[in-house]
């Protein structure tokens, strides 16, 4: 069974190069010269283009084709070849012609061998395309899509001839993450992708750069999992009284980051030391945050009294910065005091967010597993899943008086006019977009799905979805 996945960016440049090779779907053999010089069971030589692909992970960074689902729908998932060996590095794809087993020297490259097949993988006018597999998840996306597309000249060897000891080596291949940066969308968060230690991706240097923004990594991003990135997480995890492993990134984890990064530019409730002498705003303003702390519960009257002051003791001797009333320094916002308040404020306010942050997170899977996510782009025409899932929140939004059926016609699209314009998607029914599902109506479907469910879920609980 096929199984690659091919990459959207070298087949774009394919189809500059040799648009019949990019319009060729089928696999049937091409007989003629190719067919004879294997039948001589001697090796020959032959120049090839050749590209790369991958295989898809979840929790990416980034897709060719914007998602997971997406990529792997394209070929498949990308485990085995088409003669089900399991994929490996030194596996490339070939036209039909040329039978499983073959190895072929790639100056420069390495010596590879036959195990799949793809449907523009075919023998072209003056070269043959050959597809080299780059290996799996970011670091293979981003080999394939630093290789591009290189034109060689290639000793052919036929199963069952002498054949060289395959050889390629995939460190070979440059694997920059900076090759993923067009491919990274403008929502992605540390929630939709994974880290870990050892790992040389867009992920860690998208972490890095999360961290370097919230002054936890002082190097510049390379995408290398090592120890500054370790010690960055283990700084960012102690300043926020957590326990999460920094040989990864736990979902807690970049829950925690990425709600820090969002509040990186909210000001400080508390900017200087405050005393009986400061004015009543700033009092007031310490009042405030110690009450949010749950340390005051006296009125915000902008008063340093005796109450306020005993406040401000308690949070002292609660953090540990003097251990009794009779300390030169009790109960006054000095320094160590303001420093310490506002590091908690920062803290219990991260926290709060990315509680908001997981739960949307359990939100998104829960759509996910209901099938209720709208992968692809669909109009009048169109039918399956997708269509039923939109259908489904049309009738709940009562746009739509009628049973899912999975088909997509004339009713689902009025309905989904109706939405559009009362999303303000559209202006009428002649726009341009008008009926179909493109990436403005489905980007507002996620939003008010999520938005849907959230609120069942705040009014009525989680066992109410």
């Amino acid at each position: 069974m096929h199984t690659r996945t091919n990459l959207l960016a070298a087949a774009a440049i394919l189809n500059l190069l040799f648009p019949s090779a990019a319009q060729s779907r089928g696999y049937a053999p091409v007989a003629g010269a190719t067919d004879a010089m294997f039948s001589r069971g001697k090796p020959f030589e032959q120049d090839l283009v050749i590209t790369a692909y991958y295989s898809p992970l979840p929790d990416q960074c980034c897709y060719v084709r914007g998602n997971f689902f997406a990529d792997i729908e394209l070929n498949g998932e990308g485990h085995h070849g088409a003669d089900g060996t399991e994929v490996y590095a030194g596996m490339v794809a070939a036209p039909p012609s040329y039978p499983f087993g073959t190895r072929i020297v790639l100056p420069g490259i390495g010596t590879v061998t036959v195990h799949d097949r793809g449907g523009a993988i075919r023998e072209l006018q003056d070269a043959h395309r050959l597809d080299l597999w780059a290996g799996r998840g970011e670091e293979g996306l981003a080999r394939a899509l630093a290789f591009g597309v290189r034109r060689v000249r290639a000793v052919i060897y036929p199963h069952g001839s002498q054949q060289p000891e395959a050889f390629f080596d995939l460190a070979g291949l440059d694997a920059t993450p900076d090759k993923l940066r067009p491919y990274l969308a403008d929502s992605t968060t540390l929630l939709d992708i994974h880290a870990k230690a050892g790992d040389r991706s867009a992920s860690v240097q998208f972490l890095q750069e999360r961290l370097l923004a919230l002054d936890y990594f002082d190097a510049q991003p390379n995408g290398s999992f090592g120890p500054a990135t370790r010690a960055g997480l283990r700084k960012f995890y102690d300043d926020m009284a957590v326990r999460e492993s920094d040989d990864s990134l736990t979902e807690r984890g970049a829950a925690l980051i990425e709600a820090a990064y969002l509040r990186a530019d909210a000001r400080d409730p508390i900017t200087m030391t405050i005393s009986a002498e400061s004015s009543a705003a700033r009092i007031a303003e310490a009042q405030r945050t110690l009450r949010f702390l749950g340390f005051y519960r006296g009125r915000t009257n902008g008063q340093y009294d005796r109450v306020f002051q005993n406040a401000v003791l308690a949070f002292q001797k609660k953090q540990g910065i003097v251990p009794s009333g009779e300390t030169p320094g009790a109960g006054q916002i000095g320094p160590r005091t303001k420093d310490r308040i506002v590091r908690l404020w920062r803290r219990k306010h991260a926290e709060r967010v990315a509680h908001r942050l997981l739960e949307l997170r359990k939100i998104d899977q829960l759509i996910v597993k209901r099938g209720d996510d709208l992968r692809q782009f669909i109009g009048k025409g169109d039918s399956g899943p997708s269509v039923r899932a939109l259908q489904k929140f049309l009738i709940g939004k009562g746009y739509l008086n009628d049973v899912a059926t999975g088909k997509f016609g004339a009713k689902t699209e009025l309905a989904l006019i109706a939405y559009q314009q009362d999303a303000g998607i559209i202006a009428g029914g002649s726009d341009s977009g008008a009926g179909y599902a493109g990436p403005a109506t489905l980007a507002r479907y996620r939003r008010d799905l999520r938005r849907q469910l959230l609120q069942t879920v705040r009014s009525k609980g989680w066992q109410a979805i």
